[in-house]
Parts: C-alpha cells; sequence; structure tokens
C-alpha cells in the first residue's frame, strides 16, 4: 500500500504548499534546499511527489523562495499592528527590517538559502525575492511614488536589507544587538545619499548640466502605472508626451 495522502476535498494548493514547506524544514538543516529535501518533505507530508513537482517544479529551489515569501507574509501582519505613522521615516524603515528579520524561524533556512541563491543560476531568483521584500516594506511603509524613485527606494532598501541579514546570520551577540546597529548605520548611509541626491538636483548649476539624464528619468513609471503589467509581465513603463501620444507635435492643431 502506498503511504501517500490524498488532499482533502476542501484541501486548496496554498495548504497543501504549507504542508510540504513544514515537512520541509525538517531536513533544510542537513541536505539544505536540495532535490533530496523535496523528496523527504513528499513523503514526510504524504503528498504525492507529482502533485507536489507541479506545486514547486523546481523543487528544493522553490521551496526556499516559498519560505521567503512566508517571512514576507508574516512580516506584513506584524507590520499591519505596528503604530509606524508615529515614527520617522529612518525608525520606520529600520522597524519593518527588524521586524522581517524577527519574524524568521529557522535561521539555518536562510543560512541555506543564501547559499542556495549565492549559485550563478540561481542569484536571479535570490535578487527578485529580496526586491519583493523592499517592495513590501515601502508597501507597508505607505510609498506612493510612481517615478524612478520608485526603483532607486526599493534597490536602496535591497541593499541594507540583504546586508543586514548576512551580518545576522554570522551574529551571535546578546539580543542580536550587533545586527541593530548595523542595520541602523546602513539606514543612516542610504537617507544620507537621497540628501545628497537632493541638494544636487536643487542646484542651479548642476540642475542645467543634468537636464538631460533627468528628463530621462522622469519618463520612467512604477509598474502600478503600467496598463499592459499583468499581461505583458513589463517591469515598468514609459511615460510619453500627450502630443506624442496624440500623434502631434507641437503647433499643428
Amino acid at each position: 500500500m502506498s503511504d501517500t495522502i490524498r488532499p482533502a476535498a476542501d484541501e486548496t494548493n496554498a495548504d497543501l504548499k504549507s504542508r510540504l514547506l513544514d515537512a520541509a524544514l525538517f531536513s533544510v538543516a542537513f541536505d539544505g534546499w536540495s532535490e533530496s529535501t523535496f523528496r523527504s518533505a513528499c513523503v514526510d507530508s504524504g503528498i504525492d511527489p507529482a502533485v507536489a513537482r507541479v506545486l514547486f517544479p523546481r523543487g528544493g529551489v522553490d521551496l526556499a523562495l516559498a519560505y521567503h515569501q512566508r517571512g514576507d507574509d508574516l512580516m506584513m501582519e506584524r507590520l499591519a499592528l505596528e503604530d509606524l505613522p508615529t515614527l520617522r521615516l529612518r525608525e520606520r524603515i529600520a522597524r519593518a527590517i527588524q521586524v522581517r528579520i524577527e519574524v524568521i524561524e529557522d535561521k539555518e533556512a536562510v543560512r541555506r538559502g543564501s547559499a542556495l541563491f549565492s549559485l550563478p543560476q540561481y542569484a536571479g531568483d535570490g535578487a527578485r525575492a529580496i526586491w519583493g521584500t523592499a517592495d513590501r516594506i515601502w508597501m507597508a511603509l505607505g510609498d506612493t511614488s510612481d517615478d524612478i524613485n520608485w526603483y532607486s527606494k526599493r534597490a536602496s532598501l535591497a541593499g541594507v536589507y540583504g546586508a543586514t541579514v548576512l551580518f545576522w546570520l554570522g551574529d551571535d551577540s546578546d539580543g542580536t544587538e550587533r545586527t541593530w546597529d548595523f542595520m541602523h548605520r546602513r539606514v543612516e548611509d542610504v537617507l544620507n545619499f537621497e540628501k545628497v541626491r537632493a541638494r544636487v538636483t536643487g542646484n542651479p548649476v548642476l540642475k542645467l548640466v543634468f537636464a538631460g539624464p533627468n528628463w530621462l528619468v522622469r519618463k520612467v513609471r512604477a509598474p502600478s502605472g503600467n496598463p499592459f503589467r499583468k499581461t505583458a509581465g513589463m517591469p515598468g513603463s514609459w511615460a510619453e508626451d500627450e502630443t506624442t501620444v496624440s500623434g502631434t507635435t507641437p503647433g499643428q492643431g
């Protein structure tokens, strides 16, 4: 007889994924986010490997991404309970990063994930996962930018978050105090950079020097502003002048 347990009639794909992920965490410390871990998760969860392969086509890699996604979901739940609007921007950013790390229940799973996504063939997956975390943090903080700032904010925050996690993995201080000190310094660096950029764009001389590049970046829009995002999978959008869209040029009716 097979040990495979048939999914309950009311069990959704999300339920099955969660069950597989929970089972996988028992093996990750020993085998990493590997094919071996994936097979063990199928056995331990009682889910048919064929069904599991549909849910996680790349096995351990997709399980690792699901674990990261679970952390993001838990972070959003926690941040929804925080009184963030009463904090200064640097405090809100730091608190969000801290919460994201605090919801991690298995440090070794993250360590193994970092090793996996450092491999060239999976580096893109890792970068997208961290970018997604940065995006959700800015969403939680109420970011409404729709221009090039949408990208610069997420790129900066992704760098801070990624560096902080790597520092945290090697931190054995009481209450991970060294990690939080490191994080606050990195957040401060990002905000100082934004201040310098604001001074540059506000300088009348430099404003003329960067007139061309500034015109270009003003055309860039966030993905949410692209009506074809869902169908074309495009990463952003380009804001055309009204005269260009209408097919006319200045002075032509």
